[in-house]
């Protein structure tokens, strides 16, 4: 299945960017509003699980959004984060040998066929990957199919007052004349392309 590739990859494109965190850094600021890195690795964290409980569970018993809570980082952010990210990746491999099932996600309070959570997570993934990277004053290297992946996710993500509550993972999305595919995919999800530690200190 295409999808479960490119989330397979954009797992592989981030895992070196949480490689470059350090407990010094996590107090840093974030493009996510309120939330300093470690708060957002903790999030990162806690939906990967749950993503991976929920995928494994299949057709079987729902899982309860306290699955999906965030997580401590312990001492070592960077081991747990990567960690998490590949328990998550690995279910959505294990899952593909039967693509066919469905999967609870209790936020939505609905069931979704496994392609589409494989788009949810995956763009959960590269943008909170890009979230990481820019409050290290880094860059994630997502090859153009990924990103354009991303995109068609990002222009199906609903608006609405869920994206002003706390901890809502997308912000309301920004007026820009973006055109680049990227740049309008953070655009649609809430981010400034142009965010920087150093701009949100100012």
């Amino acid at each position: 299945m295409e999808i479960i590739d490119l989330h397979r990859r954009a797992a592989a494109a981030v895992t070196p960017v949480l490689a470059r965190v350090r407990p010094v850094d996590l107090g840093v600021p974030t493009p996510c509003t309120g939330w300093d890195l470690g708060a957002l690795l903790e999030h990162m964290t806690g939906q990967d699980h749950g993503f991976a409980a929920a995928v494994r569970a299949g057709n079987g018993a729902d899982v309860d959004v306290a699955a999906f809570a965030p997580r401590p980082l312990g001492a070592e952010p960077a081991v747990a984060a990567a960690a998490a990210l590949a328990t998550v990746t690995g279910a959505f491999a294990e899952a593909a040998a039967d693509p066919a099932g469905t999967v609870w996600l209790p936020e939505f309070r609905n069931r979704f066929p496994l392609e589409q959570v494989a788009g949810f997570h995956l763009i959960d993934t590269i943008v909170h990957g890009w979230d990481v990277a820019a409050s290290l004053g880094l860059a994630p290297d997502y090859d153009d199919d990924l990103v354009a992946a991303g995109l068609t996710v990002a222009e199906s993500v609903p608006t609405g007052a869920f994206r002003e509550q706390p901890g809502s993972p997308f912000a309301p999305a920004l007026t820009s004349g973006a055109t680049g595919a990227w740049d309008r995919t953070l655009t649609l999800l809430g981010r400034d392309p142009a965010w920087s530690p150093a701009r949100r200190r100012s």
